[in-house]
């Protein structure tokens, strides 16, 4: 029935939408509000048009004048049909005159016109019933996905001068020192400041279990606090914390339509003219065949075909099935960013997955330094230049210098991060450069051969130009990466892993994991390289990563999946789709809704075609009546709206 976007249809092609996604405030507008009450209202007085019209055929019409009768007829015509009959009035206005609107139109004024009133009205109330219908499901569906993740509360405890002011939480600076009570959700990001705290994450990530928290660690606006009061320094503004992107992600997403929607519109298109070209033939070529030819007789037959021709139940149904799965990946901690991209993922041959923070914790452990300097002095210098850097090796250097060693105040410039090979600055005034071999390679930095025959990620250190030592780091696999490696398998979908790791811990990885094919020793633009020499040989691609170098080969997959909990904001950004909790499995979930979906969408094309393709050959014969097509286009648009509910209230495991 009613186009369920106003977004222009060049702007919903399903090419990749790679630009960072502005960010907004939280709108506290009443208009959606007003808009489903003026829904209501509009269906109460579409119900009780119907009674009354009911009341009127069935009661009073044998006893009422001729007249008097026209006159009810009319009136409730026009109060039920003002909507349809305005709509399709602006449509002639701008040039568009084959839609659902005018059809509808045509086909009760031609009822009335051979003195089929009772039927041009029922057409007309069953009509604009099942349009208030349909636009109550695309309104609930809508702000289905917005509540499952629009969970900032409207006020945040601000620590002020020693006094605590609730404000709200736009009007909190960066800087600030908040205070959440037990039982609070949090509204903006930041940094826990209380030694320990337990969080409720599931809105955020679908996890159903408490996240723990320490001083110093990250926490996000929708975690919800559960045990004690805790202070919390605010880290990020309101409207750019990473809830405030998701929210604008997913709002976004409904307006980037999937191949079959954008399909369907086309379609629509040539098939509302060529309809209206077809009823008219019905109307008008039996003149020339058929002896007894009445006019009226094929008149009411091709408002028939005219009635049950209407594309209502597909451009309706079919958008309502995409919101749904969206809201169904929202309820998994999976963000879609796009109704296309779910079909994507039913179409993919090859996942390409990084290794650290991906199939890997990236929570990563010291495990052994070696040195010719004083140890902590070394752990100290090298912890001083990695403060610059997000990457998990980093942050496990960092937190083993804090809880090894005492605190140095070392002075650090020009902190300049080389992709994927390392870090060089200056500290205390000497030059210092940490990473992997492929950095001391890069500067011709001299160091022991049997280095290259370490396993674990190694992190070798040179301080002007001297090579003084190395750290080794250790990362722990994923519980349900194996298990995903071993679904995408079933589903016939090869995995391949990309990682700037050494080649000897890549290799030991892929062998925990089964997977077969796996690459170390990549820079970013090697990953790039690595992943379009896939697209060239014909493979639909998805890549995983998590990490800033992973935002370029995110951007040229064909499904860039971001690792959401630990992931970097570029790489976040730049993703099609995102996984909230960080699990691997969530990609093999992913499939399943995007194969849910495609699956309620076509069944509900099938359905639609099927019956209206048979009603109007029966119309056309002059079987069908107009209560019977009427009762056929509502009712077929409405199963198909309950069918694509199915998608919405589906568990997956």
């Amino acid at each position: 029935m009613k186009n369920t976007d106003s977004v222009p249809l060049a702007q919903q092609a399903p090419e990749k939408a790679n630009k960072p996604t502005q960010s907004h405030e939280h709108n506290h507008s009443k208009a959606p509000e007003e808009s489903l009450l003026k829904i209501y209202w509009r269906l109460w007085l579409s119900l009780a048009i119907l009674i009354c019209f009911l009341l009127v055929t069935f009661v009073l019409s044998y006893t009422l004048p001729q007249p008097v009768e026209i006159g009810l007829m009319v009136a409730a015509y026009l109060l039920a049909g003002y909507p349809t009959l305005e709509r399709a009035f602006r449509s002639i206005k701008r040039g568009d005159f084959f839609n659902e609107f005018t059809l509808m139109s045509i086909a009760t004024l031609g009822a009335f016109y051979i003195g089929e009133y009772s039927e041009g009205v029922a057409v007309m109330v069953f009509y604009e019933i099942g349009e208030l219908f349909q636009s109550l499901a695309v309104n609930r569906s809508k702000r289905s996905i917005k509540a499952l993740l629009d969970i900032r509360p409207d006020s945040v405890t601000v620590i002020r001068n020693g006094n605590h002011q609730v404000i709200h939480p736009s009007d909190a600076v960066i800087g600030e020192t908040l205070m959440v009570k037990a039982g609070e959700k949090i509204a903006l990001d930041g940094t826990l400041l209380t030694e320990k705290a337990t969080f409720n994450t599931s809105a955020l990530t679908g996890e159903s279990r408490p996240a723990t928290k320490r001083a110093g660690d990250a926490v996000l606006a929708g975690m919800i606090n559960l045990e004690t009061v805790i202070e919390m320094q605010v880290s990020t503004a309101f409207k750019d914390s990473k809830l405030s992107r998701i929210l604008s992600m997913v709002q976004d997403a409904t307006a980037r339509k999937a191949p079959t929607q954008l399909f369907i519109s086309r379609f629509a298109k040539v098939y509302t003219p060529i309809v209206f070209f077809l009823a008219l033939s019905v109307i008008l070529l039996p003149f020339f065949f058929v002896d007894t030819y009445q006019f009226k007789e094929w008149l009411y037959r091709g408002m028939v075909f005219l009635v049950i021709a209407c594309p209502c139940a597909l451009t309706v149904s079919i958008p309502l099935g995409y919101f749904g799965g969206i809201g169904l990946a929202s309820r998994h901690g999976i963000l879609v960013k796009g109704a296309n991209f779910l079909d994507v993922m039913t179409e993919l041959s090859t996942v390409v997955s990084d290794k650290t923070g991906t199939l890997t914790k990236g929570v990563f452990k010291v495990q052994e330094i070696k040195t010719s300097l004083d140890k902590q002095g070394f752990i100290q210098t090298v912890a001083a230049l990695e403060k610059s850097s997000t990457h998990p090796i980093a942050k496990a250097i960092v937190e083993y210098a804090r809880d090894k060693t005492q605190t140095l105040q070392l002075n650090v410039e020009q902190v300049e991060e080389i992709a994927g090979q390392g870090l060089k600055g200056i500290v205390d005034g000497q030059n210092v450069l940490c990473g992997n071999l492929k950095l001391m390679q890069k500067f011709n930095i001299t160091y022991p051969t049997e280095l290259e025959q370490i396993v674990d990620t190694i992190v070798t250190v040179s301080i002007d130009n001297q090579y003084i030592g190395y750290i080794t780091i250790a990362d722990e696999v994923k519980e349900d990466a194996a298990q995903t490696v071993a679904d995408l398998k079933k589903l016939g979908i090869e995995i391949i892993m990309l990682s700037g790791d050494k080649a000897a811990v890549v290799q030991k990885i892929a062998d925990q994991l089964h997977i077969s094919t796996a690459y170390g020793d990549l820079l970013p633009e090697d990953k790039v390289q690595k992943v379009q020499e896939l697209k060239n040989a014909g493979k639909r691609i998805a890549f995983v990563g998590d990490g800033v170098n992973d935002a370029p080969v995110v951007a040229l997959a064909d499904a860039g999946i971001a690792m959401g909990g630990l992931g970097s904001d570029a790489t976040i950004e730049t993703a099609d789709i995102v996984i909230q909790n960080d699990q691997p499995s969530r990609i093999v979930t992913a499939i399943k809704i995007g194969k849910l979906t495609k699956q309620v969408v076509w069944q509900n094309i099938i359905l639609a075609m099927g019956v209206k393709i048979a009603v109007m050959a029966l119309g056309a014969g002059g079987v069908a009546n107009l209560w019977e097509a009427v009762f056929a286009d509502v009712g077929v648009a409405l199963l198909a709206i309950l069918n694509a509910y199915r998608i919405q209230s589906k568990t997956l495991s």
